[in-house]
């Protein structure tokens, strides 16, 4: 089944990430992560812009209010929703400068999972964190490629995990006081539909996954069988999240990387799809 994908906002980010709905932040808010910027979409269809560091890896909303953000090497607190509030660093997670944090996501009791990738995308060189309630950093998974999508299902027994590099999406077991175990390929993507991404899990159990390099978003369901594609005019889309008053708009985050204009005009733009089910609310850190 074919869904259709429409524009929601120009152009803006070079390289568009990390999409995530909150209703306490009155919508819609993503990355530019090369730029170091977060940004906000409005409901007027205002884009708003806020400088956060030399990266902007990960937004995610905190249970007790505000916000956490993952730059290049550290997290970033809020206490407020404002966008512009005032952040408060936890700390340098390591020193470095050849790795750089990128996407993650909580877990349904609230820890913050961020994940790591060298520059160049060496492999092997990356790794998935969780952090602790003071902010440090703990090793869940070593030697990844390039840490991308991270989400969990509907009743939190498994979550869904994509290193970019190795062409998969893995599943694994969750379980509150072991965490994260037993990593196995949920599917596998056929390079030539591109490298899965960013990835969101809806409400029936249904994994969708932004393909880099593929133009596309690919929904699976629970059993791993391809049963949805949403055709996107850009060749990097990046990641997914579900959104809108009743979470049923799929808003999908691109990338102008290496882009032609006069091909790919809308190449870091932020689409929507209808897709006929619902997502879930984001799920928040207790940090």
């Amino acid at each position: 089944m074919a869904i259709a994908a429409y524009t929601v906002t120009g152009p803006h980010a070079e390289h568009g990430e990390g999409p995530v709905w909150c209703a306490r932040w009155g919508g819609l808010r993503w990355m530019d992560m090369l730029a170091g910027d977060v940004l906000a979409l409005d409901p007027d269809g205002t884009v708003r812009r806020r400088r956060v560091g030399v990266l902007a890896a990960l937004i995610r909303p905190r249970v007790t209010g505000g916000f956490v953000v993952a730059t290049e090497r550290e997290l970033l607190l809020s206490d407020h929703d404002d966008l512009d509030a005032p952040l408060r660093s936890l700390g340098e997670a390591w020193r470095d400068e050849s790795i750089r944090m990128n996407e993650g996501g909580c877990d349904p009791d609230g820890r913050l999972y961020v994940g790591s990738m060298a520059y160049d995308q060496s492999p092997d060189k990356g790794a998935l964190y969780v952090a602790a309630p003071d902010g440090t950093l703990e090793v869940v998974l070593p030697a990844v490629g390039v840490s991308n999508g991270l989400d969990f299902s509907p009743g939190g027994e498994l979550a869904y995990y994509a290193d970019t590099v190795t062409g998969r999406v893995d599943v694994l077991d969750y379980d509150r006081e072991r965490g994260l175990s037993g990593r196995r390929p949920f599917v596998r993507v056929d390079p030539d539909q591109g490298a899965p991404d960013g990835l969101t899990v809806d409400a029936e159990g249904g994994v969708w996954v932004a393909l880099w390099e593929g133009s596309a978003v690919h929904r699976y369901t629970p059993e791993g069988k391809l049963d949805a594609i949403v055709p996107v005019p850009v060749r990097k889309v990046t990641a997914v999240a579900f959104g809108g008053d009743d979470l049923d708009r799929l808003f999908i985050t691109t990338s102008a990387i290496g882009a032609d204009r006069t091909r790919e005009p809308d190449a870091g733009a932020v689409f929507a799809a209808d897709p006929g089910v619902h997502g879930r609310p984001v799920l928040p850190t207790t940090l």
